[in-house]
């Protein structure tokens, strides 16, 4: 036989050594915790601690490890008995300024954890964890495309100089009073030609007034829009937790399901979810501010709003200079006076909007508007939850403009834990419409213990049936096989480690299948080998004839799968995609070990051998 090269026996000294080292984290396994941090995300205190150690003992118990962890103070537990009862324990005692979770931390070793060798995510279905189910308010959606004909359709009519005596919103749609047919059709024609959106019609007891809605065309778009705007915004805001892998994916017309692995405690990820909190940056309107509150008159083109903290009323122009959906980034950061504010920059649009603005209104106030939506539960007589929605608009700063400026500047008028979870919202974008939770499922740990006791026992079984087959119908050479499918599963452990994949019970269906795939580039080869000794070529002519030649068709035959896999990942969605992520990495590293695994060890027993036959029969 030919010599077999060095460096391919390195390679797989190499990839041996890979495979043990990433795949190892998986062996260590989780340990229940208890995880606190403060609730203004302010850094742990020194003293924290003492009393988490105090309290540990007055309850009897006595933890693994407490300390520091990604900048959160980490309980670990034997138990989850104790995992619960230290979590109701230091809720108690800590107080309502600490946010105590409960969580699962890893065991892998420090210095694996150096070098980026990880656990893999596990889906939902193993690993336990969060199900919520959103509704996009589509009632506001519509409300807003009302808002936006009110105040632009006045502004069109007042630029092509066609007065209206009224305006008003009757349900869906905007309606404008006119003194007589020429300004309506002239009105009309106008409204055509800038906004296709729009139908206009007129109203049989009201013939000069102009009745402006969205077409159905449009209105569906815009909720499609919304929810789809919706479903990015929530998978920005999910990564931002640091959640690993989560699904994130439309249902039906106006949901949203959220699927959030390993997070026990759901309360932060609720309001983060539903949290609609932006702001708007608006000039403040000349007027007596303190005779609209009292008298509930308020001038044209302006609205009431009231400051957070003096409580004064303030009037600010209806025009929005910049808002939510304007932000490119935001970071919480702190003033020249060592106070909380959030750093904002703007999308090129807006900031020329702000320069502008501010080099013509150097020394006049500009306010900043904080608006949240917010949803209250409460009970009716039966017990059956209601929700309501509150909405929140105060002015958190009113400051005069001391100079030009556009597309960077800083919000202050905050608190910490304010200026910290805005930045969060604002860096993850505005929500298009309000989302209310309509449905929560929790997953617990035990249920995806058990899935995994499953999917390790059908892929043990699996393993095993096809070692059998392949010792059995192919003597040493399917130890071969079986040694090269050993090293392949270890490979794709390690890859989908260092990939940070998400293993769920489809990726184990993707394992098990592999398994029997794997042998296929074996089985070729041998069978080859088998061939070539009946056509009479010598044992060790056979032997690298069957490798050699092969290869051609081992490659398209996994070409084949990759593309059917490839199609998966492409159309398919949460399960299905692990499916196939773990399916197509299986190929690959199948490609090798096969190939250059089973070869090597082929080499290695006959090279230097003097064969009669070929102990393949």
């Amino acid at each position: 036989m030919k010599t077999y090269a060095s460096w391919k026996y390195l390679l797989l000294i190499a990839a041996l050594v890979f495979g043990v080292i990433y795949a190892a984290p998986n062996l260590y396994g989780d340990d229940p915790s208890v995880q606190i941090s403060l609730e203004n995300g302010d850094p742990i205190p020194a003293d924290l601690g003492d009393k988490v150690a105090a309290s540990l003992k007055n309850a009897n118990l006595t933890p693994i490890g407490s300390r520091i962890e990604n900048q959160q103070w980490v309980v670990r537990l034997d138990t989850e008995e104790q995992q619960l009862r230290a979590a109701d324990e230091l809720k108690q005692d800590l107080g309502r300024e600490y946010v105590v979770a409960l969580n699962l931390a890893s065991k892998t070793p420090g210095w694996l954890r150096a070098i980026g060798a990880r656990p893999m995510n596990l889906g939902l279905d193993l690993r336990g964890g969060v199900h919520f189910l959103l509704e996009v308010d589509i009632d506001d959606v519509r409300k807003k495309a009302v808002d936006r004909i009110v105040t632009d359709v006045p502004a069109l009519l007042r630029k092509e100089d066609i007065r209206y005596t009224g305006r008003h919103e009757d349900g869906n749609t905007a309606v404008l009073d006119f003194a007589d047919s020429e300004h309506l059709e002239a009105a009309s024609a106008a409204i055509s030609k800038e906004f296709n959106e729009y139908q206009l019609t007129t109203l049989p007891d009201a013939p000069l007034s102009l009745q402006i809605k969205l077409s159905d065309k449009e209105a569906k778009r815009i909720v499609d829009f919304a929810v789809q705007q919706n479903l990015t915004t929530l998978r920005n805001r999910v990564n931002q937790l640091g959640v690993a892998e989560p699904l994130v994916q439309r249902q039906g017309t106006n949901r949203i399901v959220v699927q959030l692995p390993g997070v026990q405690d759901t309360t932060r990820v609720k309001d983060l979810l539903g949290a609609t909190a932006t702001l708007e940056y608006r000039a403040v309107a000349d007027g007596d501010a303190e005779t609209a509150a009292a008298t509930g008159v308020v001038p044209a083109g302006t609205q009431l709003f009231y400051h957070r903290d003096t409580h004064q009323p303030i009037l600010l122009k209806r025009e929005v200079i910049a808002g939510g959906d304007n932000l490119v980034d935001a970071s919480s950061t702190v003033d020249q006076d060592g106070g909380p504010a959030v750093s904002v920059t703007l999308d090129s649009g807006a900031a020329k909007r702000m320069f502008a603005f501010t080099e013509k209104n150097v020394g006049k106030p500009m306010a900043v508007l904080f608006k949240e939506r917010q949803v209250v539960t409460n009970y009716n007589a039966k017990g059956e939850p209601i929700r309501e929605h509150r909405e929140v608009e105060d002015v958190i700063s009113v400051a005069s403009i001391r100079g030009v400026f556009g597309k960077r500047f800083q919000t202050t008028g905050l608190s910490s834990k304010e200026a910290h979870d805005l930045a969060l919202l604002l860096k993850a974008g505005a929500l298009a419409a309000p989302v209310d939770i309509v449905e929560e499922r929790t997953v617990g740990p035990s249920l995806g213990a058990d899935n995994i006791r499953k999917g390790f026992t059908a892929a043990a079984l699996g393993l095993a049936l096809v070692a059998c087959f392949m010792i059995f119908y192919y003597r040493v050479f399917g130890l071969f096989a079986v040694s090269a499918l050993l090293l392949n599963l270890l490979l794709l452990v390690a890859v989908l480690s260092l990939l940070q994949a998400t293993l769920t019970m489809p990726g184990i269906a993707g394992v098990v299948l592999h398994m029997g795939i794997a042998v296929d580039a074996n089985v070729l080869i041998y069978e080859r080998i088998r061939e070539e000794l009946r056509n009479g070529s010598k044992p060790h002519s056979a032997i690298e004839a069957g490798y050699d030649r092969a290869f051609l068709t081992i490659a398209d035959a996994n070409v084949t799968v990759l593309i059917g896999t490839v199609v998966l990942f492409a159309l398919g969605a949460g399960p299905v995609k692990g499916f196939a992520i773990t399916l197509a990495i299986g190929i690959l590293t199948s490609q090798f070990t096969a190939i250059v695994g089973s070869r090597a060890l082929a080499q290695l027993c006959f090279a230097k051998r003097q064969l009669k036959d070929v102990p393949i029969w």
